[in-house]
Formats: structure tokens, C-alpha cells, sequence
């Protein structure tokens, strides 16, 4: 059965996931944004070893943590190549902190891409619009939508990478998954996929 704790982190309110497997004390880690000493505390009282981080996308308020947690615990980082290698520009700095780091070795998500982290199986989604290289990863019955997909909205375009064309086409392959899941966005409250495709104008 998988097991998901939720941190909202940082003045952004950044919704930090925790998941593995109940039978299993090794997890992976979902956007974790700054306050990395509370995403510590929190898996050491879980018992949990932190096995990889996933990145949605690149923005400063999703990443904030990852170099301390990676300096800590040695874990693998998983992002899309296409925000780890555009924001190079000291202008975008702000918004994508990442860039040209060299602290660890990042391993790239594809489109339709299974990756195996954290004693977990995530399939890798491409979602461009919010940033250009933003990614859905759907674990058993739960969909981590980043900042693509919130309850009855979707992700701004507005900042570098954003395009609002692109996300409306990434909110139609979302709508267009079979069956329903439980969608964990990255601001914001839980909702369902069927609900989203009923009630989200944005879906319509």
C-alpha cells in the first residue's frame, strides 16, 4: 500500500510529498522545497532512508532543498533535462537555482519514461506549459501534478518557460488518462482526476 505524507514548505506554501511503500522504510521525495531540516525531521521520525528526490520542474520554491537533502543522504535526483540545462541566464537565476550545479549527478526523466526510485515504480509524464521541461509522475492510483494541475486551476505562464498554449495541451493529455486518480498538486489541496475533468475550467 502507498503511503504519502504532505509538507506545505516555505512562504509559497510548496506541497512537499513523502512516498513508499508501507512494507518498506526507503522512500522518495517530491519537490522539496526550502526548510530541508523539517523534510529531515520528518523522515527521521518516519524511520524513512530517502532513496531519490523527483523534481516536477525547476522553479526555486520546489527546489530549495535538494542540494542539502542530496549532501545529506546521498540520495539520486530525477528531473527533466530541458529545466536542469536552460536557466543558465543570471536574470533566471531566481527561478531555477539548480543551474550548472555540480553536486550531484541528475538523472534525466523522459516522456512516458518508468523510473524506479525510492522502492516505488513512477511513470514519467511530460507536462510543458508551466516551465518547459514540467513533468507529471503517477505512482499506483496517485498523480503528482506539479504546478500543471491544482484543484479547479492550473500553473501560471507568466514566468520564463511558461507558455499558456503548451499547458492547455498538457491539461488535455491529463484529462484524457484513463480511469481516475487521487491528483497531488504542488500548491494547494488534494483533489481527484475525475473531479478535475468535471469542475476545472481549465479542463473543459
Amino acid at each position: 500500500m502507498l503511503k504519502i505524507y504532505t509538507l506545505p514548505l516555505g512562504d509559497y506554501q510548496t506541497n512537499c510529498y513523502i512516498v513508499h511503500e508501507e512494507s518498506s522504510k526507503t522512500c522518495a521525495v517530491i519537490d522539496p522545497g526550502y526548510q530541508a531540516g523539517t523534510i529531515l525531521k520528518a523522515l527521521d521520525k518516519l524511520g524513512l532512508t530517502l532513496d531519490a528526490i523527483l523534481l516536477t520542474h525547476g522553479h526555486f520554491d520546489h527546489v530549495g532543498a535538494v542540494q542539502a537533502l542530496v549532501e545529506a543522504t546521498g540520495c539520486k535526483l530525477w528531473m527533466s533535462e530541458s529545466d536542469w540545462s536552460q536557466f543558465p541566464s543570471p536574470v533566471i537565476e531566481h527561478y531555477f537555482p539548480l543551474a550548472n550545479c555540480d553536486f550531484c549527478e541528475v538523472q534525466f526523466c523522459e516522456d512516458d519514461e518508468i523510473i524506479h526510485a525510492g522502492g516505488l515504480t513512477f511513470h514519467a509524464l511530460a507536462t510543458p506549459g508551466h516551465t518547459t521541461g514540467s513533468m507529471c509522475f503517477i505512482c499506483e492510483n496517485a498523480l503528482f501534478s506539479g504546478d500543471t494541475l491544482f484543484a479547479r486551476s492550473c500553473g501560471r505562464t507568466d514566468l520564463p518557460g511558461g507558455d499558456w498554449d503548451t499547458i492547455q495541451c498538457s491539461l488535455e493529455r491529463l484529462a484524457e488518462l484513463e480511469g481516475d486518480y487521487t491528483v497531488l498538486p504542488g500548491h494547494g489541496e488534494a483533489t481527484t482526476l475525475e473531479r478535475e475533468r468535471r469542475l476545472n475550467p481549465y479542463m473543459r
